[in-house]
């Protein structure tokens, strides 16, 4: 076992670097294969109608006129190791991890990703428990009882969940539960204010959420139940007087969690990287909120903050998914 996590682990790592060589490249050396010059690919770091002393502070302190390899060398180097920005009269320090410098607002990304974290973070972990649950738990009752008025109705509200997008059901419980009814609030308020506030303001996120991606679990739920408790060790656990409700969980659920658990992975890690849409909807101050901030304002630097951060989460999340298979199933240990 120990063994299996330093391989997933050493991987996990070399696809780190070639993600930040990905990124690197949409950023930096995309635009000049498209023709764009170091000045222009440097205004694009600064804002809205740059002076051209700013445009060439930024093409001095991100190295825009220097080889690709250089620069990539010095991207690295920031995020691993701070990188210090003259700014004509001052500079500007961008600490350890260094993941951009807003030129244009004059702060670092990184406090910003940190301070906005936990708010993803909540959203994330709050809508995760519900549809985990609520999904999986409707999906083996359907497999359980197919054809039933239960399987139908459940399959018919999970294709319902699936067709009607976040901006839609957002905004219709905040209409009625919010608006109309006055039930939850409707600006956030941390945890360490009032943690009965936090909760109130995010009970409907977490259950818009919840319903997008239950329904999803619930149908992969089923279809995976459907396929494992036709097996024949099924049938072989209930030949030697197991109980049926050991033989569902034990034997049928934990055969058929291993589609849920990478889907669920890769869930987890995209809504940490921002859950761009949810939080903009219910005006939560998160990391998706920012980036559409960043967009709208094209402020390249904390865009580029909030793609790192994604994908380190996503590839974090799936090494985490490595190691709950070879829990899961020990075969995987083995191969």
């Amino acid at each position: 076992m120990i063994s299996y996590i330093i391989r997933r682990t050493f991987a996990a790592v070399i696809l780190l670097l070639v993600v930040t060589a990905v990124t690197f490249g949409i950023f930096f050396l995309l635009p000049r294969l498209a023709g764009q010059s170091p000045d222009q690919l440097a205004a694009q770091y600064i804002g809205k109608n740059p002076s051209p002393e700013d445009i060439a502070a930024v093409k001095a302190n991100l190295g825009l006129d220097k080889p690709v390899y250089e620069q990539y060398w010095e991207f690295i180097k920031g995020i691993v190791s701070g990188a210090t920005y003259n700014l004509g009269p001052t500079t500007a320090k961008c600490d350890v991890p260094c993941f951009g410098y807003s030129f244009k607002q004059h702060i670092e990304v990184w406090p910003q990703l940190v301070d906005r974290l936990p708010v993803t973070a909540s959203l994330a972990a709050g809508a995760a428990v519900l549809w985990l649950v609520a999904g999986v738990a409707t999906g083996v009752i359907s497999a359980l009882r197919p054809g039933s008025f239960f399987d139908r109705s459940a399959m018919g509200v999970a294709l319902a969940g699936v067709s009607l997008p976040m901006f839609f059901t957002g905004q219709l419980a905040l209409l009625v539960f919010s608006y109309q009814l006055d039930i939850f609030g409707r600006t956030y308020v941390p945890f360490t204010e009032n943690p009965s506030q936090w909760a109130n303001t995010l009970i409907l996120p977490w259950c818009s959420l919840a319903l997008l991606y239950s329904a999803i679990y619930a149908r992969l739920t089923r279809s995976g139940m459907l396929e494992t408790m036709s097996e024949d060790f099924i049938r072989t656990a209930r030949a030697k007087g197991l109980g049926e409700r050991k033989v569902v969980l034990k034997h049928g659920l934990r055969a058929a969690l291993t589609p849920i658990v990478t889907v669920f992975g890769m869930d987890i890690g995209l809504l940490l990287g921002g859950a761009v849409i949810t939080e903009s909807v219910f005006s939560l101050p998160g990391i998706g909120q920012y980036a559409v901030q960043a967009i709208t304002d094209n402020d390249l630097p904390p865009i580029l903050g909030v793609t790192l951060l994604a994908a380190f989460f996503v590839v974090f999340c799936n090494l985490v998914v490595d190691v709950l298979y070879a829990t899961v199933d020990p075969r995987v240990r083995l191969s």
